[in-house]
């Protein structure tokens, strides 16, 4: 089977919760398959809407239906269908750079009104993220590029319970150990040179945080995301839960 399109495993899980189902009164789902496999032909391809396949239907239509699905949260909804229940046991906590292509650029607003900021690398979005022990993306946020990794970790953490937390010496913030402390989560964080007392933490356990690094990988085989070519944050977003809930569901 072409590996830009569904199989029927992923979607047995995604179809109940598409918009537009056949029973519906007035209205018709009978293309919902093909339309989630054009979205995702634009997100694995990182092709501009105008370049979709004729087979997909009109490449406007499937735009206006993207845009209204990512307005009602639809794609949020399939990446949490194909989501197995977490593994707790321990978190990880990373963050990815992704440049913004030329296409994601002039807003209404401007940069400053999206995740958008100027780093090393020009304009740039940052990922924020969070996966279970198994490295399965757990929620994530947007970030301008140059921001600290830390400053999106409390709404990552607010409401989710777990035994310990993984991460790179990014993430050595007093307020982030305070808070792991308080919850009485086991610190696994390396280090930061500058401080007076280390902490000791399981080395071991450490090596696991690969597992958060190969999510990444995964998910910039989709060249929409690996460059960021969606103008508002909404739209990025819904482009990154889909292509997590296939690489959920493989």
């Amino acid at each position: 089977m072409d590996r830009l399109i569904l199989t029927d495993a992923q979607w047995a899980k995604m179809e109940p919760h598409c918009e537009g189902k056949t029973r519906d009164p007035g209205r018709s789902g009978r293309d919902n398959r093909l339309f989630v496999e054009a979205v995702l032909w634009i997100a694995r391809t990182g092709s501009p809407w105008r370049d979709l396949p004729a087979r997909f239907g009109k490449w406007n239509s499937v735009y206006v239906r993207f845009r209204d699905w990512r307005d009602r949260d639809v794609f949020q909804r399939l990446f949490e269908a194909c989501s197995d229940e977490p593994d707790m046991e321990f978190a990880m906590v990373d963050a990815t750079i992704v440049k913004v292509h030329r296409h994601g650029q002039g807003s209404k607003g401007g940069p400053q009104s999206q995740a958008i900021g100027r780093s090393k690398g020009g304009m740039t979005t940052k990922i924020l993220a969070l996966t279970d022990a198994l490295g399965n993306l757990v929620r994530f946020v947007l970030m301008p590029g140059h921001r600290f990794d830390t400053v999106g970790v409390a709404p990552l953490l607010r409401d989710i319970e777990f035994g310990a937390l993984l991460g790179d010496k990014a993430f050595d913030s007093n307020a982030i150990i305070a808070d792991l402390d308080e919850r009485g989560a086991t610190v696994i964080i390396s280090q930061h040179p500058r401080r007076a007392s280390p902490r000791q933490i399981d080395a071991e356990i450490y090596k696991w945080r690969h597992l958060i690094e190969n999510f990444f990988c995964k998910l910039k085989e989709f060249k929409r995301i690996a460059m960021r070519s969606e103008k508002t944050d909404l739209s990025f977003a819904a482009m990154i839960h889909l292509s997590a809930a296939v690489i959920h569901s493989r």
